[in-house]
């Protein structure tokens, strides 16, 4: 789509419009996991049942987010929009009124579908919409989802202590309708139906991914449980099955007229080497974070308060660095900060894993060392991000879901490798410095990847 097939958009409220979409998604990645307890005793349930509305979330997103990109294209950014929005705000509010696990559990399923087209039909109208601004605009995506990430579980400790778990749900309900009638406000129509592609859909392509996806996030699954041994049949089979799904799913659309996806936009020049990059800095350094908590608590026993903290340290450079690197980017191309951010990444992973220098408390040391990773993530997210757009800005919502679904399954393998290890290991804490410091060496060795990535100085 052409950047002036519409009239002028007001692009400062249009931003605050998608903007808060992003926040709200990103505050539900996190938030929820505050209250599970409460939800667990509100629903006279076990931990594991209440555990399944975590489970349930990430299934449902990941098998979205490809075909809410691809619909995003097909159907129009806004109408998308508009309806992910919708999915998501009423689905909140069903979840936040039953009184039924199983229901609650498919009632996460129907709100991770709206979710997953929010990112990719946002970035379609900031990169539709925006011109010469787009990159900065996309660029700035980077800095909203830790803003949303930190303020998760403020949000679910407040609930909980003031009200209960249904808040958590109840509380996307008047942000979803404020990002309705802004959206209805703020955000141009989309074009006539016969100025956007083939609106033909590959089923087939569907499924085979779908499948592909499901069953390899089955396997992470049991992969991560204490008592399933690796070579389960709960694993391998569901692993065997994500394998022949994937090579269908290839096979198909090396042979399709209307592929779902497009083969080059996976592995193709330039957008091969980013997709993995996004995997490597994005997905599993998110999913190593993530873990850092638990590592303070198993290596140097901190409270869980103690531990939490940590990651508002690394979200509050996070959010510095990419405002910076946002700025900066359009000087220094896309390499520099890769390479810059990587070695920060690098060299913080193997911080995580030594003990504290200088006298300094297992806290502090930990604060400190988060922090430097919050620069390295901050650091590469803009430049990860320009990097696959800036090559083929018309399918803007489709590399936006891959770039997505590249993080998410970066995450979900680092995680369920994690918790496999510590699941057998006699001392968890030790066990994880050495995979922190195992990463680190592999962050080391993919550096050489950056010189394939495609350079672009200024706007796009």
């Amino acid at each position: 789509m052409p950047d002036t097939h519409a009239a002028p958009i007001h692009r400062v409220p249009a931003f605050v419009t998608v903007g808060l979409a992003l926040i709200m998604t990103s505050v539900d990645s996190t938030i929820v996991a505050t209250v599970l307890h409460e939800l667990q005793q509100g629903l006279d349930t076990s931990i594991n049942w209440a555990g399944w509305t975590l489970t349930a979330f990430a299934f449902g997103f990941v098998l979205m987010l490809p075909v809410a990109g691809k619909l995003s294209e097909r159907l129009g950014r806004r109408r998308v929009f508009l309806i992910s929005i919708s999915v998501f705000t009423v689905a909140s509010l069903l979840c936040g009124l039953t009184s039924n696990i199983a229901v609650l559990i498919v009632l996460r399923v129907l709100q991770a579908a709206g979710g997953a087209g929010i990112t990719p039909s946002a970035t379609g109208i900031v990169v539709d919409y925006f011109g010469n601004s787009r990159d900065r605009a996309v660029s700035l995506f980077g800095s909203i989802f830790p803003i949303g990430a930190m303020i998760g579980p403020i949000f679910g400790g407040l609930f909980v202590t003031y009200w209960n778990w249904r808040g958590v749900f109840f509380v996307n309900v008047p942000i979803g309708l404020l990002i309705l009638w802004m959206t209805l406000r703020y955000i141009p129509p989309d074009p006539p139906r016969s100025q956007r592609p083939d609106a033909r859909m590959d089923y087939p392509g569907i499924a085979y991914i779908g499948a592909c996806l499901l069953a390899g996030m089955l396997a992470a699954s049991f992969l991560g449980e204490h008592n399933v041994p690796f070579g389960s049949p709960r694993i391998l089979i569901p692993a065997v099955l994500a394998l022949l799904a994937g090579w269908l799913f290839f096979w198909h659309i090396r042979r399709s007229d209307h592929p779902f996806i497009a083969p080059p936009l996976i592995y193709g020049p330039g957008f091969g080497v980013v997709n993995l990059i996004n995997v490597l800095y994005g997905g599993i350094t998110i999913g190593a974070v993530a873990l850092i908590p638990l590592y303070a608590t198993n290596r140097y026993g901190l409270s869980a308060l103690q531990a939490g903290s940590l990651l508002v340290s690394q979200g509050v450079a996070a959010i510095a660095f990419s405002l910076a690197c946002t700025m900066a980017i359009r000087r220094t191309g896309y390499r520099v900060p890769l390479y810059i951010g990587a070695s920060l990444i690098g060299l913080g992973m193997l911080l995580v894993a030594l003990p504290p220098w200088f006298g300094l408390s297992p806290f502090t040391w930990l604060m400190a060392v988060t922090f430097l990773l919050g620069m390295g993530t901050g650091t590469v997210n803009p430049a990860s991000r320009n990097a696959g757009l800036q090559l083929a800005p018309k399918s803007a919502a489709m590399l936006a879901a891959i770039r997505t679904l590249s993080i998410q399954v970066g995450t979900i393998t680092f995680i369920s490798i994690v918790t496999m290890v510590l699941s057998v290991s006699s001392d968890p804490g030790i066990s994880q410095a050495w995979l922190y410091g195992f990463w680190a060496v592999l962050v080391a060795a993919s550096m050489r990847l950056i010189a394939s990535v495609p350079e672009h100085h200024g706007a796009w």
